[in-house]
């Protein structure tokens, strides 16, 4: 019995050896060993991204742009835009859009200037502050723009639109228009009722959908100079403000052109996302703080018309919407304001060009909420998307002194307003379908162009299409190639097919480019020459088997990376349960040897 007992303790393993190896280390391993895991924690909450920067070299990560693939608004500016075509890297010591968000909000470095205020009354009493900054503020007298002198009576304006609790003096509201001025452009901010130190006049309060303010401001400032382009800039809740806005008005605005910046979209997703990790809570938290200090200053009004008490106790924004925002706007819940003031639902019917920017590692509106397949519906929208950038920061340079979208949103414009297209009648700007039209579920056939891009082809489109004339076409299958080899035409273009004598002839009339207007022949005017010209629809569908032999090779590529993921992953138990399995073998046979002796 004592033999069993000192066997089974002899078989126990001793820690002393481990023991006395870990204590041999010196303790200054410890510490360095304990910072480098916290430094690697730390920079993963931040999402610091300098290490990767450094991998690239610094060069940046591309912008990516969607839109639709006959978008005049992309051939004849986007196209043109450099820095919408470049790469944009952020500043190497705010690396991180939790940094660069901190630096926007304390410090942002804007330039010095004044405004000079109008106070512009509303029809129910509201105050809005107009905070003008003139071109002849901040440059010499008489605009030079292409070497010719432009009067004062047409130099375009640009209206600015802030953020939820920014007025004019936000460090990227001066960044911009000191900027835009700097180029020889009028610039008016439109501060929200009761900001820019002026007083609530009324009982209506502004929200997140709220247009009917900018309207007013548009309809004034057009009466006032009706010669000058208006172009329009929203950044965060006002970019969601504007975007609700072209699509409410459609055709009958005066906007030429608007830029997006950052835009919410979703107002309802936005707000499950800023409540979900800790990181997003602070900026919850944040943003609280600034909503109960505009109650504060106007009490005496908000007092009446919502929940004062429960404004106080409020701990978040949805908290605010639901005493403050809900009540004065009579919604019923605070979904429902969400819902009817989100912006996503309007993309759909705006009519004039517009830019919209925003940034993938956005910690206050998140990517989930941008409408990607919206965008690239509508021909008047370009949909710029970086890697980085934070939430309206977008510092670059070493020195942080200069902000990459409001250089892109310059150059936008400048070449927006340098084109002939768009002092034409607002019948002549391109129409885009409205939400309803633009679902490829309602289509019965669906167009993959050369680009890898789904287009729908509605009942409309094909009714130009006359009978088929060869019973052997009967069959679904033949059909559908004959329809698909229209669909490589495109949606923007006028065809008219009288017959279909054999199964892959088809005789083409006529093909018209009526989006672009442009002499030159796209690739879907090429096919629609192809098809005009006779030849095989064979040939007709071959982009199309490109795209689908590229897609594919994608896939493999996909498969190998995941496969050698898996195997990377993997390796050390396999090959952990293969060492146990080839020494259990190796056993077997050497004791099967040792008995055969």
């Amino acid at each position: 019995m004592m033999d069993c007992f000192s066997s089974s303790f002899e078989s126990v393993p001793s820690y002393g050896p481990l023991l006395k190896a870990a204590f041999s280390i010196p303790i200054s391993h410890y510490f360095f060993g304990a910072f480098f895991i916290f430094l690697l924690c730390f920079c993963h909450f931040l999402e610091i991204h300098f290490f990767r920067d450094l991998l690239t070299g610094f060069a940046g990560q591309p912008v990516s742009l969607t839109f639709h693939s006959s978008s005049p608004v992309y051939h004849f500016v986007a196209s043109k835009c450099k820095i919408l075509h470049s790469r944009y890297l952020s500043t190497p010591w705010l690396c991180s859009p939790h940094l660069q968000t901190a630096f926007l909000t304390f410090f942002g470095r804007p330039p010095a200037y004044n405004y000079t205020r109008e106070l512009f009354k509303l029809a129910d009493g509201g105050t809005i502050a107009l905070d003008w900054l003139m071109h002849t503020d901040v440059m010499k007298p008489g605009v030079q723009e292409n070497g010719a002198i432009i009067p004062d009576g047409k130099v375009p304006i640009m209206i600015v639109i802030p953020g939820l609790t920014s007025d004019s003096d936000a460090a990227y509201v001066r960044h911009l228009t000191f900027k835009m001025a700097k180029c020889g452009w009028n610039v008016v901010v439109s501060n929200h009722r009761g900001l820019g130190g002026v007083s609530l006049t009324s009982d209506c309060f502004y929200n997140a959908g709220w247009t009917q303010d900018i309207r007013k401001v548009i309809e004034h400032i057009h009466c006032q100079h009706p010669e000058a382009p208006l172009f329009t800039v929203g950044t965060s809740i006002g970019a969601n403000i504007l975007v609700k806005y072209l699509g409410e008005e459609g055709l009958k605005t005066p906007i030429i052109g608007a830029a997006a910046i950052c835009s919410p979209w979703d107002l309802l997703i936005c707000d499950r996302f800023i409540s979900r990790r800790l990181v997003q809570r602070f900026y919850d938290k944040a943003l609280t703080f600034g909503l109960k200090g505009f109650a504060q200053l106007h009490q005496s009004v908000l007092s009446r018309l919502a929940d004062w008490e429960g404004i106080t106790k409020s701990r978040s924004v949805r908290d605010f919407d639901n005493y403050a925002t809900r009540l004065v706007g009579k919604y019923e819940t605070v979904d429902t304001y969400y819902r009817r003031c989100s912006s996503a639902g309007y993309v759909g019917n705006v009519m004039v060009p517009l830019l919209c920017i925003s940034a993938i590692d956005d910690p206050v509106c998140t990517r989930e909420a941008i409408p990607w397949d919206e965008c690239r519906a509508n021909k008047n929208i370009i949909l710029a998307t970086t890697q980085h950038g934070g939430h309206l920061a977008y510092f670059e340079g070493i020195t942080a002194k200069s902000v990459w979208w409001v250089r892109a949103v310059d150059e936008f414009f400048s070449i927006l307003n340098s084109n002939p297209l768009i002092h034409t009648s607002k019948e002549m700007q391109v129409a885009s379908p409205s939400p309803a039209e633009i679902s490829i579920d309602q289509a019965p056939y669906v167009n993959v162009v050369e680009d890898g891009m789904v287009t729908a082809i509605g009942n409309g489109q094909l009714a130009d299409m006359g009978h088929l004339n060869n019973d052997n076409m009967a069959s679904d299958d033949k059909a559908e190639d004959a329809v698909s080899a229209v669909a490589a035409i495109g949606n923007g273009q006028t065809t008219q097919v009288r017959s279909l004598e054999n199964d892959n002839c088809i005789q083409h009339d006529k093909a018209e480019d009526t989006d672009t207007g442009k002499s030159g022949e796209t690739p879907n005017v090429a096919a629609g020459h192809a098809l005009a010209s006779g030849r095989n629809a064979g040939d007709i569908i071959a982009p199309v088997k490109r795209c689908v032999d590229k897609l594919s090779r994608h896939s493999r590529k996909s498969m190998w990376l995941l496969a050698y993921i898996a195997i990377i992953t993997t390796w050390p138990v396999v090959g952990s349960a293969l060492l146990l399995f080839f020494k259990k073998k190796f056993r077997t046979v050497f004791s099967r040897t040792s008995l055969g002796k």
